[in-house]
């Protein structure tokens, strides 16, 4: 299904090393709201989906997903790259040096580890598509957080790309949750159809 171009989606070209700037980029990789969780969220929800534009957008959004965690794997690589003992220390890095030297890892900024739990797939299609919604909004703001800290330009171009894409994937996740919305009522099966709250006791 899968062809694999060997080129990142957007070039990345870090001449300076920054461990600090690194430790906070990581949160993308492997944080909760990072393109790890997103991927794997998007490629598992397809499977469940009823409507052939929903299961392909996910499909494309997934792929691409996992195109910018290579991204952000190779940011986090080059700002961590022939680094000094000195350098690792003062940035702060010295913790995550000493559990994984300067392999790049799937963790927040915090220091927690990727998880499962971070991801939603209820495989219900309005539960998972507004599951979606609000995931592109956290991983722009995220985003948003780490341009606050960046004071490098070439980190900088690179992140505001990734921030573009997550603005166009909740478009996108917009236009297609209106369209199985008028696809599942046509069906009858939407699960907010007055049919299927007939006798549902009030408050």
């Amino acid at each position: 299904m899968f062809v694999y171009e060997k080129k990142l989606q957007y070039p990345v070209k870090v001449t300076h090393p920054n461990p600090k700037l690194a430790s906070i980029i990581i949160s993308q990789y492997g944080g909760p709201d990072g393109e790890l969780g997103a991927s794997l969220r998007y490629l598992s929800q397809r499977y469940s989906m009823p409507c052939d534009v929903a299961r392909g957008l996910l499909t494309d959004v997934g792929t691409e997903e996992l195109g910018h965690l290579e991204m952000i794997g190779t940011l986090v690589y080059q700002l961590t790259r022939n680094l000094t003992d000195e350098q690792i220390r003062t940035a702060g890095f010295d913790a995550y040096f000493v559990d994984h030297t300067t392999g790049v890892y799937p963790t927040a900024a915090s220091g927690f580890p990727w998880s499962a739990a971070s991801m939603a797939v209820k495989g219900d299609t309005i539960a998972d598509l507004t599951e979606d919604l609000a995931a592109e909004q956290k991983a722009r703001a995220t985003y948003d957080n780490i341009l606050r800290f960046s004071d490098d330009p070439d980190v900088t171009d690179v992140i505001r790309f990734l921030r573009e894409r997550e603005v166009v994937h909740f478009q996108r996740f917009g236009e297609v949750i209106e369209k199985v919305k008028e696809q599942l009522d046509r069906k009858n099966i939407y699960l907010y159809n007055p049919s299927f709250d007939r006798g549902t006791p009030r408050s």
